[in-house]
C-alpha cells in the first residue's frame, strides 16, 4: 500500500469491541504470574492470549518478542505449552521475565521462601531486622550516593541486609525469585514519588518498611506462581530452559534463527513516553547493573539520548512526522528520527526469523506532541512494507486496562494530571499485523 492509501485506512478504521477487553478485571490481567513486578504501560495477557489463538494453529510453535517488557507474552505462550524467544536490553526486564515465565512446583517454593523470610524476620526487641544473626548489609558502594538520594538510612540498611541474605541462596531460579520481590519493593520503600511518570522524590511519603513489603509481596508471588504451576503443561514444567530462550541485548540482532518463528507479538517503546532506564534506576542501582546510569540510557530504543548522524528513515509517514516536528523542535524532531531509523532495523529482523506465513503484530498507539500528531501505527505500517511483510491486518482498540497515564500537555508533551492536560496522549492503540508470504 502507499503511504497516502496507509493513512486513508487509518482514517477510516473503527474501533473493534473485540478487542479491548473491557470485561476483564484487575484480577483476570494480573493472573498467573502477571503480578510479580510493576512495569509501565504493559499491554495485557487476554491480548496477547488472543492473538496466539487466531494465528497459531500447530501445538510446536514458537513466539517471539523482541521488546519482553515484563514478559507478558513469553507467559502466554507457555502457559500453552509453545516455545518462546524473547530479547530486551533493559537488564530489570529480563530478570523479571525470567522469573514470571517459570513455573516453580509451589510446594517446595513456599518451603524456601518460608525459610527466607524466617532470616530476615525482625527482632522481638523491636530492634531491627535479623535478630538470629549479623549481617553486613550489600550495598554497592559506586551506586551508593545516587542510594541515599532515594532512600532514608534505616530503610537503606534494611534492604541492604536483605539484598545481602538474598545474594547468599544458592539455587538461581530461587534466587531470581527473591531479587524479583526486591526489585517490586523498592520504590514504595523509598521516597521516589509513585504519583509522578518521571524520577522525582517525595519528602511527605512516608516510605513502607522493608520486611513488611518483601513478605507482603513474596506471599503474593507464590499465589501466583502456584495458579501458573496449575496451567503450564507438563512437559514445559519439566524442561523450561527447552522452551524458554532469553537474550539480553537489542531487538535489532536476536539470536534466532532464520525462518523458525511463527508469531511475533510485542509492544515497542513508546518514542514520546517512558525512558525506562531511568524508570527502574533503583533495581539498576542496588543490582549494579551499569557503572553509568546515562551512558546505560544510550543502548535504548526509544531513548531521547539517541541521535543518528549517517542513516536515514525509508518510510515516507514517519519522514513527514520529523520534517512537522523540526519546524517545531528540531531536538526532539532527532530523537523521533533515531526511534524510527531503529524501529526499521527491528521490523528487518523480524521479517529475518518469521517462517513464510508467518506474522508478526505490533501494539503501538498514536499521539500528539507539541501540536504535531506522531502517528506511530501509521509510521509502523508503512515501514513494514519496506521490510518485505504484507499489511495482513489492522486492528484499533481501547485501551481502558492499560497502565499508562492518558492526558498529557500538549505545548510541552510532558505527561499531566487530568485537571491540566488539554489533549488524550493514547486514547486508542493499534495492533498492526505484518504477513511474511
Amino acid at each position: 500500500m502507499f503511504p497516502n492509501e496507509i493513512i486513508e485506512l487509518f482514517n477510516h478504521k473503527s474501533i473493534d469491541k473485540d478487542w479491548s477487553f473491557s470485561e476483564c478485571k484487575p484480577s483476570d490481567t494480573g493472573k498467573w504470574t502477571h503480578g510479580y513486578h510493576r512495569y509501565p504501560a504493559k499491554f495485557i495477557p487476554q491480548l496477547a492470549e488472543k492473538l496466539m489463538d487466531t494465528y497459531i494453529k500447530n501445538e510446536t510453535a514458537c513466539v517471539n518478542d523482541p521488546f519482553m517488557g515484563c514478559g507478558t507474552t513469553v507467559v502466554s505462550a507457555i502457559s500453552r505449552g509453545f516455545h518462546a524467544s524473547r530479547t530486551d536490553i533493559n537488564k530489570i526486564a529480563f530478570l523479571m521475565t525470567e522469573v514470571k515465565a517459570k513455573a516453580i512446583c509451589p510446594d517446595y517454593l513456599k518451603k524456601k521462601v518460608n525459610k527466607f523470610l524466617s532470616e530476615i524476620c525482625p527482632s522481638e526487641k523491636g530492634d531491627g531486622l535479623f535478630s538470629k544473626t549479623h549481617i553486613e548489609p550489600h550495598i554497592p558502594e559506586k551506586h551508593l550516593e545516587k542510594i541515599n538520594y532515594w532512600f532514608t538510612e534505616s530503610a537503606r540498611d534494611e534492604l541492604g541486609k536483605i539484598l545481602a541474605v538474598i545474594r547468599k541462596e544458592e539455587e538461581p531460579v530461587i534466587k531470581s525469585f527473591l531479587l524479583v520481590a526486591f526489585s517490586h519493593v523498592l520504590k514504595t520503600c523509598s521516597i521516589w514519588s509513585l504519583s509522578s511518570t518521571k524520577p522525582s522524590r517525595d519528602f511527605n511519603k512516608r516510605p513502607t518498611l522493608p520486611y513488611d513489603a518483601t513478605k507482603r509481596h513474596l506471599l503474593k508471588m507464590l499465589k501466583g506462581n502456584s495458579h501458573f504451576y496449575d496451567v503450564v503443561p507438563s512437559h514445559v514444567k519439566d524442561n523450561p530452559d527447552s522452551y524458554l530462550k532469553l537474550q539480553l541485548g537489542c531487538a535489532k540482532e536476536q539470536l534466532v534463527p532464520d525462518d523458525s518463528v511463527d508469531l511475533i507479538v510485542s509492544s515497542s517503546p513508546y518514542v514520546t513516553s517512558y525512558e525506562y532506564a531511568d524508570l527502574h534506576q533503583l533495581s539498576t542501582l542496588w543490582f549494579d547493573y551499569a557503572d553509568d546510569l546515562k551512558e546505560y540510557r544510550k543502548e535504548f530504543i526509544g531513548t531521547s539520548y539517541k541521535h543518528y548522524q549517517n542513516k536515514s528513515i525509508k518510510s515516507l509517514i514517519a519522514s513527514n512526522i520529523v520534517d512537522e516536528m523540526t519546524q517545531k523542535n528540531k531536538k526532539k524532531a532527532k530523537e523521533i528520527e533515531a526511534f524510527y531509523i531503529d524501529m526499521q532495523e527491528v521490523f528487518n529482523e523480524s521479517f529475518r526469523i518469521l517462517k513464510p506465513g508467518g506474522r508478526c503484530c505490533y501494539v503501538i498507539g498514536n499521539t500528539k506532541l507539541r501540536g504535531v500528531d506522531i502517528l506511530n501505527a501509521e509510521a509502523f505500517a508503512d515501514s513494514l512494507q519496506h521490510s518485505g511483510f504484507k499489511l495482513d491486518r489492522l486492528i484499533k482498540r481501547e485501551i481502558p486496562l492499560k497502565i499508562l497515564p492518558q492526558t498529557r500537555d500538549e505545548k510541552t508533551g510532558r505527561f499531566a494530571s487530568r485537571d491540566k492536560a488539554d489533549a488524550q496522549a493514547y486514547p486508542t492503540e493499534y495492533i498492526v499485523i505484518g504477513l511474511k508470504e
